[in-house]
């Protein structure tokens, strides 16, 4: 960022004029939340939380506060996304862990939380020691939330990546929810066999062929595995719900969908078993009004 100058001492460089500078750099390099991502990369290089930063914009940054700034704004501009260089994401009030090895916890994912949560009171199951299975688990977001907002249950996160199974343990320590979450490596619903009452199920959904086409903080940070869904983004959940029937025999299953594709994952479900499947079906959208969430209430 040329436009900090640390290597001769001679400048003073302040807070505040730091933002504005970083704000501009990221408009012109067409990042769409240029101010927002300066604030939190500014706040990052300096220690300072967002308070101080509005209240001490003529406080001197240090040396080495600028060359980490410097090092933040290339990796940005880069388009890196801000998660990955602050090494955490906020998700439904919480701040967790993520690194290269995880999928970027996002909104879309806080509509699942929020239709589990209500299915949850349906059920009257707050004062029950519910067991919850979260398939391909990532960073453990979907686990470690519903085990934090639910006290009693305990449950277990799967995925193919050893990197991953250790970013959803440490996600789970920060929460204080580590003695009731268990984290193994998995493929799908392999080896289960115990009953769940409430199966969470964030799956790789977008078709191979968009790939490419997505924003290069998804396409070019996201783990590829955590991304791909095949040739028509559903052949995750082709693999899982013919396998629900087995460990599920009284419970709610929760699946993330991409726009669009709730109808076909509805119906995977509603033919898996016929008549002894999914008894019945409902769906939950996000702010903008697009089906997220599609879950099944199973009885065999």
């Amino acid at each position: 960022m040329p436009t900090l100058n640390i290597e001769t001492g001679t400048q003073v460089v302040r807070i505040g004029e730091s933002v504005r500078r970083v704000t501009r750099s990221f408009a012109k390099a067409g990042i769409d939340t240029p101010s927002r991502d300066a604030r939190l990369l500014v706040a990052k290089a300096t220690g300072l939380d967002a308070a101080r930063l509005i209240s001490e914009p003529d406080r001197p940054m240090t040396q080495t506060e600028c060359h980490l700034l410097i090092e933040f704004v290339e990796r940005r501009c880069a388009r890196e996304p801000v998660s990955r260089v602050l090494g955490h994401r906020e998700f439904y009030g919480r701040g967790f862990i993520v690194t290269p090895a995880v999928l970027d916890p996002r909104p879309d994912s806080e509509t699942l939380i929020e239709a589990a949560l209500a299915l949850v009171e349906e059920e009257c199951w707050r004062a029950r020691p519910i067991r919850i299975l979260d398939v391909g688990t990532g960073s453990g977001c979907l686990l470690v939330t519903l085990l934090a907002e639910l006290p009693l249950a305990s449950g277990i996160g799967t995925d193919l990546s050893s990197q991953a199974l250790s970013v959803a343990a440490q996600n789970a320590a920060k929460h204080g929810v580590a003695n009731r979450a268990r984290f193994e490596m998995r493929r799908s619903l392999e080896g289960l066999e115990e009953p769940w009452d409430l199966l969470v199920c964030n799956p790789p959904y977008i078709p191979s062929r968009e790939i490419e086409l997505l924003a290069p903080e998804v396409r070019d940070h996201e783990p590829r595995a955590a991304l791909d869904g095949g040739v028509d983004g559903l052949n995750i959940y082709r693999e899982v719900i013919p396998d629900l029937f087995r460990v599920c025999s009284t419970s709610w299953v929760l699946f993330e969908v991409g726009v669009g594709q709730a109808g076909s994952v509805a119906e995977l479900l509603g033919t898996a078993r016929g008549a002894q499947g999914a008894t019945e079906i409902r769906f939950a959208s996000d702010l903008g009004g697009h089906v997220r969430c599609v879950a099944a209430k199973i009885q065999v």
